[in-house]
């Protein structure tokens, strides 16, 4: 529905969104200090690295510390998980930019199945880029071992049941949740395969301990890696909403029965809220109570929209894929 909602509606839209509490957009907890030098510690014992991230932020999504103390320092694999829920239009400039940025052996997944294609490659493609590999310290060891790392809530702990359950027919061995921050420390390996026998480490979920982007963490907290409280439902519907518009993605439109398309955020939750029900009793100011439409309950309701894929497939990042294009003009 790109651009259903006709003539030049999106001119009368904000063009740059204003964010409050910035620091909200930092979440850089102590499990997730702790666990980036766990991983440092690790990684003389670990012959590969799986990076997993959300396809709907393939770009922004990426924690930069990895680049600097994780990934080029052994064969390193790049999963964009999700891509059920990604525009996967944008495939072939994802994988052109991240080439451009010296990552390779990129693979798109859904790990909810275990028929997915993407999924049924990692397994294989580690195995082949151990062997070419020198392994140093780990030359002799019989085993394989693998680490798993990537920001909170894009699947690292869904990979490893999947990989154990399709490779070694076992059960799940780690928990998995739909909030981010589950993992909370470098677990004892994991195995998930035989000839060779191979294991996994499953890794806390780490963000950039400073998100230099407030647009880049305001993505994060979209796609849920960051927990909603924490940036607060009614901030993370209200960049939803700017979003939708300045890329006339004006499907939220017809799914939410509205008249047209809105700008104001106050106004579309409110709308949601009458439409559902939703209202809580709140104290007034003269000590009575009174019913008043529950908005952090209708941002919430938004939010799950898009994530669970009502309003359409996303690539979050399709501005940092065209400024690519423009430098890739330049050079």
């Amino acid at each position: 529905m790109t651009g259903a909602v006709g003539g030049n509606v999106a001119n009368k839209f904000r063009q740059t969104f204003r964010v409050v509490q910035k620091d909200a957009l930092h979440w850089f907890p102590g499990h997730m200090s702790r666990g980036l030098k766990q991983m440092q510690q690790r990684l003389k014992t670990v012959d590969c690295i799986i990076e997993v991230h959300d396809a709907r932020v393939p770009i922004s999504g990426r924690c930069h510390e990895f680049n600097h103390t994780i990934t080029g320092l052994k064969p390193h694999i790049f999963v964009l998980n999700k891509k059920d829920l990604a525009d996967q239009n944008y495939n072939d400039k994802i994988i052109e930019k991240l080439n451009f940025e010296g990552i390779s052996n990129v693979l798109f997944t859904n790990f909810t199945k275990d028929t997915d294609p993407g999924m049924k490659k990692i397994l294989p493609l580690a195995k082949k880029l151990i062997e070419e590999s020198n392994r140093y310290n780990r030359t002799f060891e019989p085993e394989f071992s693998i680490m798993i790392i990537g920001v909170p809530n894009v699947g690292k702990s869904s990979l490893i049941n999947r990989l154990r359950n399709v490779h070694l027919g076992k059960s799940n061995a780690t928990h998995v949740g739909a909030v981010a921050g589950i993992t909370r420390s470098v677990l004892t390996r994991i195995k998930i395969s035989e000839k060779p026998s191979v294991y996994v480490l499953d890794t806390p979920g780490i963000l950039t301990p400073r998100v230099s982007n407030v647009y880049d963490g305001l993505k994060l907290a979209l796609v849920g890696c960051l927990q909603d409280h924490l940036v607060g439902e009614e901030t993370i519907a209200d960049y939803l909403l700017f979003w939708l518009n300045k890329h006339e993605r004006f499907e939220y439109v017809k799914v939410l029965g509205l008249p047209e398309p809105k700008d104001n955020i106050l106004e579309v939750l409110s709308m949601i809220a009458a439409k559902l029900g939703r209202a809580k009793k709140i104290k007034n100011f003269d000590g009575k109570y009174v019913m008043k439409l529950d908005l952090v309950s209708a941002a919430e309701y938004f939010i799950r929209l898009f994530r669970t894929g009502q309003f359409g497939h996303f690539c979050l990042d399709i501005d940092q894929l065209k400024s690519n294009d423009e430098e890739m003009e330049l050079m």
